[in-house]
């Protein structure tokens, strides 16, 4: 009989373009896994095309599976917030459309709590209202492959070099005793 591992759990968060989203995740310790994808809205078996275009109610969200041994859900509500604009609404930065919105998907009641009491507590470090959605987990779709593991897998291009490289360095700046041990020198 398989043994069921209690100190893992998921949690799914949207905060703009999920390469962004998904390259600071990945170098969290007690982070296991972390995948694209599109959550949130009407339509099933959506594209990367469908969503973009803003027809599908999903937002663009990655799909974090971590050890509650080594990371709580409240610090990874803390490092999403901290590292995108959870103040603006249907956008970050120059993506705009609902596909782009901060979001949490709650997967129970204890998620659901702990997200609005972190808005909450962190409401008063941004000079405008926290818009970040919060809204019970019902599916999760995978991305293309082409979406996974984007920053790692193409570091050089253009919005890796001016998006997310500087979104990680705010990361590993704001978040040094979170950041994986093999992460600490890049």
């Amino acid at each position: 009989m398989r043994k069921i591992d209690q100190s893992v759990s998921t949690a799914t968060f949207g905060g703009g373009c999920f390469w962004c989203t998904e390259a600071i995740f990945q170098e969290i310790e007690g982070v296991k896994t972390v995948q694209s994808g599109y959550s949130a809205g009407n339509s099933v078996l959506p594209t990367y095309r469908e969503v973009c275009a803003g027809t599908t109610g999903h937002a663009e969200v990655v799909q974090i599976t971590f050890d509650t041994s080594k990371i709580s859900y409240d610090d990874l509500i803390k490092i999403h917030l901290a590292t995108h604009n959870p103040t603006q609404l249907n956008a970050q930065g120059f993506d705009k459309g609902t596909q782009y919105r901060s979001i949490i998907l709650t997967h129970d009641n204890n998620q659901y709590e702990t997200a609005h009491h972190i808005i909450e507590e962190m409401g008063t470090a941004f000079t405008e209202k926290i818009v970040t959605e919060i809204k019970p987990y019902t599916h999760f779709y995978v991305a293309e492959d082409y979406h996974q593991k984007y920053f790692t897998d193409n570091p050089e291009k253009a919005y890796c070099t001016s998006v997310i490289s500087p979104k990680l360095k705010k990361f590993r700046n704001l978040f040094k005793e979170k950041v994986r041990k093999d992460k600490i020198s890049d």
